[in-house]
């Protein structure tokens, strides 16, 4: 490794190792990626002594750092959560290898047989803040799709990132597979971020994966491809025909089970003709709840709320925090989500189907729901193992992006001597 002083030679000698690994891994075995995720898991599941002491070191600083509540649960490692990091590595090397995968064939009249295939992206720079889980997502889902990838979590996840990076490696000594498919960035200094946004010799593609800030400063400066991961601007529309039960569920599930997630919901939209009942009950849940409600002045009436302002519309609060407002009817709610929102995840409740049918047909965020809570807008609850993030742009990957939408393809054309008159 080169002095880790020198910033840009460190991260040229990172790229020029990625570059390497990645050549090697176009073509690895799905069998030796397979067990290099198991062992990985191995390796997580007997270290979560080290795993937790080195999060409390992380904990400690984002506590120092005066991280909010809702930020340091997302940094927080518990037993659960590591359960979690295993069984998520486990489902990855589960899954079938997507390289070589053949998407469609056909013959055609000049008597060629095309294939469109798989084939991995090359080198993927992942960017991420708060959560230290994303170490072990990212570099499970780039080595199955074949890919390497280069790590730089935040500064307050470093210690949990470099012990979760360390079993990452341990699994791929264990399959023979190279140790450089999954490098870290081995320091706090920010202008190794500048420098991976400048890396178009060596990284293929950029992941940023965390707030407005981050990606915004990504999308400005980067000359590397980047998949956009924006903000989780999500927004629950309540129709007149909504079952109050499972809207009372739904609701308080996808305000208050994780704030600090991008699926959490930020705004919620209730039907003029349910403000009164439905409405009411809900907002009286969120407050009950301790969650902040941001209200409009059909709703700031109600006890234990806040008037809105104009800054809450299109906001996301990562905390205990909702806007709400009332709108006359679908039309309305989907003119609303169209102008604040982000493309990210937004969810109708009703019972109606030609409603639900209105909301799918005129939205086109990455993720749109019906009675379910935006919290399972996650590539683990899609059945993908783990999510490097959840892409917002409409180009190339869309949605939760797995090993699946780490790969871009290549057309293999088989012919017989044939010419082209």
């Amino acid at each position: 490794m080169k002095d880790e002083t020198d910033i840009p030679a460190m991260m040229s000698d990172l790229g020029t190792r990625a570059k390497a690994a990645a050549a090697e891994l176009a073509f690895a075995d799905p069998v030796a990626k397979t067990r290099a995720l198991e062992a990985a898991a191995e390796a997580v599941a007997a270290r979560e002594a080290e795993i937790l002491e080195a999060n409390e070191k992380d904990m400690e600083f984002g506590r120092d750092k005066g991280l909010s509540p809702a930020m340091l649960d997302r940094l927080k490692l518990d037993p659960a959560r590591i359960g979690g990091i295993v069984a998520g590595l486990r489902t990855v090397a589960a899954q079938p290898d997507p390289v070589g995968k053949v998407m469609v064939e056909w013959d055609t009249p000049s008597g060629l047989h095309i294939r469109r295939v798989r084939t991995p992206l090359g080198v993927i720079g992942v960017i991420y803040e708060s959560r230290p889980n994303v170490t072990a997502d990212a570099g499970a889902l780039c080595l199955k799709a074949g890919n390497a990838v280069i790590l730089r979590g935040g500064s307050e996840t470093f210690h949990s990132s470099g012990a979760l990076h360390a079993c990452l490696v341990e699994g791929l000594r264990v399959a023979g597979l190279p140790e450089d498919a999954i490098l870290r960035v081995p320091t706090r200094d920010r202008s190794a971020v500048g420098e991976m946004l400048r890396m178009t010799g060596t990284i293929d593609v950029i992941v940023p994966r965390g707030g407005k800030g981050l990606v915004g400063l990504v999308q400005r400066e980067a000359r590397v491809p980047v998949f956009a991961h924006l903000e989780g601007i999500v927004h629950i529309y309540v129709d007149k025909h909504a079952d109050p039960k499972k809207a009372l569920d739904v609701v308080l599930n996808a305000k208050t089970r994780r704030t600090g997630i991008c699926g959490a919901a930020e705004c919620l939209l209730v039907h003029r003709d349910v403000v009164n009942t439905l409405g009411t009950d809900l907002v009286a849940a969120l407050v009950s709840a301790g969650v902040r409600v941001h209200a409009d002045a059909s709703l700031s009436r109600l006890p234990g709320t806040m008037s809105a302002t104009d800054a809450d519309w299109g906001h996301e609060y990562l905390d205990m925090d909702i806007a709400a407002r009332v709108v006359d009817d679908i039309d309305a709610a989907i003119a609303h989500i169209h102008r604040f929102g982000s493309g990210h995840t937004d969810a109708i409740l009703t019972e109606d189907d030609s409603a639900a049918a209105r909301f799918f047909e005129r939205l086109d965020s990455a993720i749109l729901m019906r009675n379910a809570s935006t919290q399972f807008a996650d590539g683990g609850e899609f059945g993908m193992g783990a999510e490097i993030g959840i892409a917002t742009g409409k180009l190339h990957a869309r949605g939760p992006v797995g090993a699946e939408q780490l790969t871009s393809f290549k057309y293999l054309v088989d012919g017989k001597g044939t010419v082209r008159p």
